[in-house]
């Protein structure tokens, strides 16, 4: 079994291929800490069969204070041997949201080299409204290797960010909310500033997203980014408060066929609070 190049998978799919050898499942849920909700304890009760869970605050860089960084190969690669991960599979990845933070990891498997991977199309609320089977048995570990390979293009520091905004060198694409954009709603993290980095569009990632969580088509998905005033001739940079959501743009692009994307990782928790770095308000 193979991806055949597929970034996004329907349930129907996943249904199909649950039982294969070469599949690899990741519950990869994570929620707002005002949201109330215990990933790790949601995935122990109830999960697609054989899906592993993916903590996306474990699995991070513990070098900085900024949340969930993309962590260093070796340690990546070591939480993933840990879940039985290895060279050669298909990856799928889920959430408990639909389609969230499951495309953060979809994105930090493709940063380390892991190009045989999918997002669940409306995750696991569409896979329960089919009446399809959920578990909470735990499935077995196989020793595997895994080896990573870095691949940098599609990640970005705050200098590169800082450089591409003054220059225009590339698109910036904000996933937040669009009061938090503007700068006219407080950010949830306290101690940040209110605003968007100068240059920057606002592509909300909700409106990437159909009612039930699954993603647009995929001239719809254009016509949101064109409609934003979002130059995609340009290479992309996306973002958004902690460089979640900026993977719901990034999956979006891979799909309208914009190859030449990156993420900037410490996104607003890292531009929000730092005085050197320049900030605006209102609309683009």
């Amino acid at each position: 079994m193979a991806l055949n190049g597929s970034n996004l998978v329907s349930t129907e799919w996943l249904a199909r291929h649950l039982d294969d050898s070469d599949l690899f499942v990741l519950d990869a849920s994570w929620y707002l800490p005002g949201e109330g909700r215990d990933a790790a304890a949601e995935h122990a009760a109830a999960h697609i069969p054989g899906a592993r869970f993916f903590d996306i605050d474990a699995i991070s860089d513990p070098a900085t204070d900024l949340p969930h960084m993309a962590p260093p190969p070796e340690l990546f690669a070591s939480r993933m041997r840990a879940l039985g991960a290895g060279d050669g599979q298909s990856v799928v990845v889920y959430d408990g949201a639909g389609l969230f933070s499951a495309a953060r990891v979809w994105w930090l498997l493709r940063l380390m080299g892991i190009d045989r991977v999918a997002v669940l199309d409306g995750g696991l609320p569409k896979w329960r409204a089919e009446g399809r089977p959920v578990s909470d048995a735990v499935p077995p570990v196989r020793d595997r290797h895994l080896t990573p390979r870095l691949r940098p293009e599609l990640v970005r520091d705050a200098h590169g960010v800082a450089a591409a905004s003054a220059s225009g060198s590339a698109q910036i694409v904000d996933a937040r909310a669009p009061a938090r954009f503007r700068g006219e709603a407080a950010e949830p993290r306290p101690g940040l500033r209110a605003g968007h980095i100068p240059g920057s569009r606002n592509v909300f990632f909700k409106d990437l997203l159909n009612a039930d969580g699954t993603m647009k088509p995929i001239s719809e998905l254009r016509a949101v980014f064109e409609a934003a005033g979002a130059d995609l001739t340009r290479p992309v940079i996306t973002t958004c408060g902690s460089g979640v959501t900026a993977a719901v743009l990034s999956l979006a692009l891979e799909r309208i066929g914009v190859a030449d994307h990156s993420l900037y990782d410490g996104s607003w928790s890292e531009w929000g609070q730092r005085a050197d770095l320049p900030i605006a308000t209102g609309v683009a």
